[in-house]
């Protein structure tokens, strides 16, 4: 490793234009910082330094050889840096923001035994129903369903495909009768879902067999909290739109709830991890990475 040593020593003279301030910069003596650069010109059979009274210049091959080197050096310092930060302990504070539904349901049963293993490790997770500018708001990275993420974000799936789906209580059923076709739900009592950065109650989006249709439903009941959507849905005041999440298909199983238009709920994209691309990862946001990646379990 001599031989990166020696460069090194060369990339400071020539970018000091000093032996004096170079020496100074490494630590060493300026005597020993002159062989050291007599040694590597004749070690490489050129003269790299060009020397007078007043400043040091290097020669047209030893600016060659100083782009090379600094090129180079800078990769290998990189590398080892890398290297050295995956064999240490992972410390630091990851911050994520996503939705309560996979916080609940993919990011705490995940990374709680993370944290018990690594007792340095500190994770904030902002779980708000919000869409959040990840990188203004200084988050290392957020959770969203696939198909939501901006295209240049890196995106790592975190969990399965979900699926929209319309329920309603038995009761609302047999008094008001079932809808067929989405467009049907314009007759109906909707309990709609507002989020916090949209201004009207967002449409319920449909597919089947390549066909797209978006609602805009109407009814007495607005919300953006999952338990207030799912108790009111189950108290018979109308039909709702969710996703299919285990508390949901618990209500469905039991009878308290039934779903409606089940060939227009097609599956999408899971909840991804994002992050920007460019961006220097630390150990500790890899491993998270690593123990959110959805691997089909």
């Amino acid at each position: 490793m001599k031989i990166y040593d020696d460069l090194a020593a060369f990339v400071a003279v020539a970018r000091a234009e000093s032996f004096t301030a170079a020496a100074r910069q490494l630590g060493i003596s300026q005597s020993a910082l002159s062989q050291t650069i007599r040694n590597l010109e004749a070690r490489l059979q050129m003269r790299l330094l060009s020397r007078t009274t007043r400043n040091v210049k290097p020669t047209d091959l030893g600016q060659q050889v100083l782009d090379a080197a600094e090129h180079r050096l800078a990769d290998l310092a990189s590398d080892l840096n890398r290297l050295r930060g995956m064999s240490a302990k992972p410390s630091g504070t990851i911050r994520i923001s996503a939705s309560p539904q996979p916080t609940e349901a993919i990011l705490w049963p995940k990374l709680a035994p993370l944290l018990a293993e690594n007792p340095e490790l500190h994770i904030e997770i902002d779980s708000n129903a919000a869409l959040v500018d990840i990188v203004g708001d200084r988050f290392d990275a957020g959770v969203r369903l696939g198909e939501q993420v901006e295209k240049d974000m890196i995106t790592v799936p975190i969990g399965p495909q979900e699926r929209m789906i319309v329920v309603a209580a038995p009761s609302y059923l047999e008094r008001f009768g079932t809808p067929r076709h989405p467009r049907d739900l314009t007759e109906h009592d909707c309990i709609q879902i507002r989020m916090p950065t949209a201004g009207a109650p967002i449409p319920w989006e449909f597919q089947k067999a390549g066909q797209e249709i978006n609602v805009r439903v109407s009814g007495r009941i607005i919300c953006n909290n999952k338990f207030m959507q799912i108790d009111a849905a189950c108290r018979g005041l109308g039909l709702t739109w969710l996703l299919e999440e285990p508390n949901v298909k618990q209500r469905i199983s039991t009878g308290e709830l039934t779903t409606i238009l089940d060939d227009w709920c097609e599956p999408f994209p899971g909840f991804h991890l994002y992050y920007p691309s460019r961006r220097e990862h630390s150990h500790a946001f890899r491993m998270v990475i690593d123990r959110l990646r959805w691997r089909g379990d």
